[in-house]
């Protein structure tokens, strides 16, 4: 099999606090690791050069219209790591991993069948399409025109960097917290979580991630309501060493999203063996599996209850944060980068 030359677009790492951000960096760090055989370049912000070490190569992306002006030309196979990719091949072979379908519920009308047709043309170019979950694969099929064999599920991998030496912040010093982390917008669903936090005011809420959105304040305005401003503390976007601490110390992990790709910050707290609580929307059953606890709905009083019931399961089972781990390990940033690289080599 002759030797490709390969282009993995990594636009998204100028925000690693990102979940598109962590994808790149996980895979980017994976492909350099497993790959033996073909040229493979990344193409990354300028500030990321090295990203991946002296091994790698790399091409600086400035900004788009330096891109246009000097557009990489001679790649056998073009890997656009997300489906709203700017930075298209001319005539490579495009592989285009599409993370999630969510546009589908946050626009409508005019809008959103703009983006859905745009989405339409990049999968007709593409040589394959790469789903990175089965929830997802089955929307890509249920709206866009598309020849199933084309398309592959290939799961994220998930990591994370042991820091011992990093301390919880001093407000947290022997506290019980219940942990969330991401993108803090209307989508992750973090208010419904504050009713678990009344009548038990030794419990606080740890929310992680760039806070700079308007939701943040609905948040804020509903703790003030329940009495519990004081339990709830927004972290910022956190380093990975923190990040690790967090989850390290958690009682417990809250996800209640609405709408998930893949949800890495699940398998991140399950590879700690905490008990993790999600809801049942988009792929999260999916990805957290039997070993999973699940909100069927938002009702504060059956939120509640849940969560109890479920907790006193997870402390009565000795081996179930093992079981918990064990889920988590089957995610792995070396067992995607093998399928990445099968599929450049396939197409």
């Amino acid at each position: 099999m002759k030797k490709l030359k390969v282009l993995v677009e990594m636009e998204k790492l100028h925000n690693t606090n990102s979940g598109l951000g962590q994808f790149c960096l996980g895979l980017g760090q994976a492909l350099t690791e497993q790959n033996k055989k073909n040229d493979l370049h990344f193409l990354v912000p300028e500030n990321k050069a090295n990203v991946f070490g002296n091994n790698a190569i790399y091409i600086l992306l400035k900004n788009y219209l330096s891109f246009l002006w000097n557009k990489p030309k001679g790649f056998d196979v073009w890997h656009c790591t997300h489906q709203e990719s700017k930075y298209l091949p001319r005539n490579s072979k495009l592989i285009l991993t599409i993370h999630d379908l969510n546009f589908l519920y946050k626009y409508k009308g005019l809008k959103k069948k703009l983006k859905l047709n745009a989405l339409q043309r990049k999968v007709n170019s593409a040589s394959a399409i790469v789903a990175i979950s089965q929830f997802t694969a089955n929307e890509i099929k249920q709206h866009l025109q598309i020849d199933e064999k084309k398309l592959h599920v290939i799961y994220n991998g998930v990591s994370l960097k042991s820091a011992s030496s990093v301390v919880l912040p001093a407000f947290l010093h022997n506290q019980k917290y219940l942990f969330g982390i991401g993108i803090i917008n209307p989508k992750k669903n973090f208010h419904v979580l504050l009713p678990l936090l009344q009548h038990k005011p030794d419990l606080k809420l740890v929310i992680a991630g760039n806070d700079s959105h308007d939701y943040v304040n609905r948040i804020k305005e509903k703790a003030l309501v329940l009495g519990v401003s004081a339990q709830v503390h927004f972290m910022g976007a956190v380093p990975d060493e923190m990040k690790y601490t967090l989850y390290k110390n958690c009682y417990a992990f809250v996800f209640p999203s609405l709408s998930e790709g893949f949800g890495l910050p699940v398998i991140e707290a399950m590879l700690m063996g905490k008990p993790v609580f999600l809801s049942k929307l988009t792929c999260l059953p999916e990805i957290g599996g039997p070993e999973a606890f699940y909100w069927d709905n938002f009702e504060e009083n059956y939120m509640q209850t849940t969560f109890e019931k479920d907790m006193a399961v997870y402390e009565r089972d000795h081996g179930k944060a093992e079981r918990i781990q064990q889920h988590a390990a089957q995610f792995s940033w070396e067992k995607a980068a093998k399928a990445y690289l099968e599929l450049y080599d396939g197409i």
